[in-house]
């Protein structure tokens, strides 16, 4: 065969395995048989690797995937990737309908659809052909599972159909079919190998193996539920679900539109009693508002869209007896009591331990020793209790007395008038507390060192490891003798260690563990102050300008900023090599907007909302989701807010439209 007839052959075969693909893994309707289906992806293997030439990673033999064992790389997402707000009555499922006709008015339709619960994922397309798959992540990045998605036979690698964006990202569920996850544990169960909690914990583990070989084995599924940033291609929501269908995309029939809440509420006891009926688990109902148009008007908060909810089913329970109660330290000293149950079956798994969260909810419940109580497991990873079988108490029973004093190292614990937790003020003294701050400093989004909890441990008791900025001073020698460990452990160990160094600031600054600075709020502290020095150096009123930054995170600041133990780590720290400071981002034009705080309201004629977000970054300037008297403009297009507008004027802050804006430019 020549070279033009294996080209020729190798483009036909993959036409041909494509189109199978759909009919069998999106449409359910196949027409080849497997035997047939097997030949042709033979045949298809054997010319590529005669003609390694005409390889492509798209191609329909990648499914089998790769036994190459692979790292996850993180990268950002185009758009960010918000969660839902969640609500488990109809009465704050009214709430939600009252607040966007305020905004948008009484004509509203909504659009249903089923939560599925696995692992979502973020697709880019380019000219039709899939590019990357990125995770959720923290919103804000993802890891790219790329090579693990394409061996999922329902997803696409080249779409069909007409208007296909240039530049497509649509986003998913990736999970694993009932059935599927059946057939897996009983492999696991007959290899010797324990077996999976529940689909979603299976899709995730899956998703996120180093071997694609391995996950191409699993029978994974995705479903596709919305197509971010492209407000200018349609008009509705389900309008884009049609057309991501047109394009191969496998979109669920479940969905409906809705003209009213009583049509809503009709839907969400549908899928509640005949949930158990679907090839694939859920665990609600998303409400969305239709119109794309009207999504713009109603924005975004910080961390959800004000235009979707999602109704969550009730959490599955089980009945179990308190045998015993633990206390656990936190890193931040806080105390979390913990029952130790009787064994029990629930949502797939066997609980033994649930927590108390505090002592008044110990005491709200009064949940006592031997009690019988009400277990639920919702979104939580370990069960709660959630009520307490007052019939079976027995009658001798005395009420539970929190603990006085912290159960590793004896200090009082105090507790604060405005907080439920109680918590041990021993940070430097008390062992959890130690250990836990250097395990979330070495933690995969923080610095990223590669030690265990073991391992820290250890460091800890053979008295070489006090804080975190031990680490850097750690040796080969040192390491290498220590239990469990050997040349090439320990050389792992300071080789991932060397390597956090270059770990960027933003990332540094949330490793030190200070309260309230998680991932986002760390990364927007590092990009308005750009460095530790100068973020020390900031006061109250400048730390509260920054966007989300509210007056507990900048007191927290302050207050640890003051202590001289921890100056005296960071300058460890920052003699050790670490990132105390960034670049201002490569993609600013210009500093006309620089100490300019904007917010944008209503919907634009010739922007969409994140470009103009963009534009303002790019010059310098900051976005914020709420007006304060720290605004400078209001960026307003139609149908902005009437709430907004009145408190604008309230404190006379300039109201600008989207051609003045782009005269402040000079674009």
């Amino acid at each position: 065969m020549t070279q033009e007839q294996a080209k020729k052959r190798i483009n036909e075969l993959r036409k041909i395995l494509q189109e199978h693909n759909f009919n069998y893994y999106v449409k359910s309707n196949p027409t080849i048989s497997d035997f047939e289906y097997d030949l042709l992806i033979n045949e298809l293997q054997t010319l590529e690797s005669e003609f390694p030439q005409f390889d492509n990673e798209n191609s329909p033999s990648r499914r089998v995937g790769s036994d190459l064992n692979r790292e996850f790389e993180s990268f950002p997402h185009r758009y960010p990737m918000l969660s839902l707000g969640n609500t488990y009555n109809r009465e704050e499922l009214e709430e939600f309908d009252q607040r966007v006709k305020k905004v948008v008015g009484d004509e509203v339709a909504y659009f249903c659809e089923l939560k599925y619960d696995g692992i979502a994922v973020a697709l880019t397309y380019r000219k039709g052909t899939f590019q990357q798959a990125l995770t959720r992540g923290d919103g804000s990045r993802g890891d790219d599972v790329s090579h693990n998605i394409r061996t999922i036979r329902s997803i696409p690698l080249h779409l069909h159909g007409d208007h296909i964006p240039e530049d497509l990202e649509i986003r998913g569920e990736v999970i694993l079919p009932a059935e599927g996850f059946e057939k897996l544990n009983k492999e696991r169960e007959k290899n010797g190998e324990a077996p999976f909690a529940n689909p979603r914990n299976a899709a995730s583990g899956t998703l996120k193996m180093q071997n694609s070989a391995l996950v191409a084995k699993r029978p994974l599924d995705c479903l596709f539920y919305f197509i971010p940033g492209e407000q200018k291609l349609f008009q509705t929501h389900h309008e884009s679900l049609e057309a991501a269908r047109s394009w191969g995309f496998k979109v669920p029939e479940y969905n409906i539109l809705t003209h009213s809440m009583s049509e809503v509420f009709d839907y969400i006891d549908t899928w509640e009693s005949d949930r158990a009926d679907l090839p694939f688990e859920i665990d609600g109902v998303v409400i969305k508002v239709d119109s794309i148009l009207l999504q713009q008007q109603l924005g975004f908060t910080a961390k959800t869209p004000r235009w979707a909810i999602s109704y969550k089913f009730r959490a599955e329970q089980a009945l179990s007896r308190v045998l015993s109660i633990d206390f656990q330290v936190g890193r931040t000293g806080a105390i979390t009591p913990v029952a130790n149950l009787e064994p029990v079956q629930l949502a797939g798994t066997i609980v033994k331990r649930a927590t108390l969260h505090n002592a008044d909810q110990i005491s709200l419940l009064d949940i006592r020793l031997g009690d019988h109580v009400h277990v639920e497991k919702g979104g939580e990873i370990i069960p709660k209790i959630v009520g307490v079988d007052q019939k079976q108490r027995d009658p001798s029973s005395k009420p539970f007395r929190f603990i006085s004093t912290c159960p590793e190292c004896g200090t009082q614990l105090l507790r604060k008038e405005d907080e439920a937790a109680h918590y041990c003020p021993n940070e430097t003294g008390c062992p959890p507390q130690i250990k836990g701050r250097i395990e979330h400093f070495i933690s995969r989004k923080a610095m990223e060192i590669n030690a265990a909890e073991a391992t820290i441990d250890l460091l800890f008791r053979e008295g070489l490891v006090k804080d975190v900025s031990d680490l850097y001073t750690l040796n080969l020698d040192q390491v290498k003798n220590l239990d469990r460990f050997g040349e090439k452990s320990a050389q792992n160990l300071i080789s991932s260690i060397e390597n956090s160094r270059q770990v960027p600031f933003p990332r540094v600054l949330y490793a030190l563990g200070i309260r309230y600075v998680g991932e986002t709020v760390a990364r927007k502290l590092a990009e308005a102050f750009l460095s530790l020095e100068r973020l020390m150096e900031a006061n109250q009123e400048a730390l509260e300008e920054v966007d989300e930054i509210g007056e507990r995170i900048a007191q927290s600041l302050r207050s640890w900023f003051s202590e001289e133990r921890n100056i005296h780590l960071l300058n460890r720290l920052k003699s050790a090599g670490l990132q105390m400071e960034m670049d201002r981002p490569e993609t600013l034009i210009s500093q006309l907007l620089t100490g300019k705080t904007l917010v944008i309201s209503g919907v634009f004629a010739h922007h969409s909302r994140d470009e103009l977000k963009t534009m303002i970054e790019q010059h310098g300037g900051k976005n914020s989701a709420s007006i304060s008297a720290r605004t400078d403009y209001i960026l307003a297009g139609e149908n902005m807010g009437p709430s907004k507008y009145q408190k604008a004027q309230k404190l006379g802050i300039e109201i600008i439209t989207e051609e003045q804006f782009m005269s402040m430019l000079a674009l």
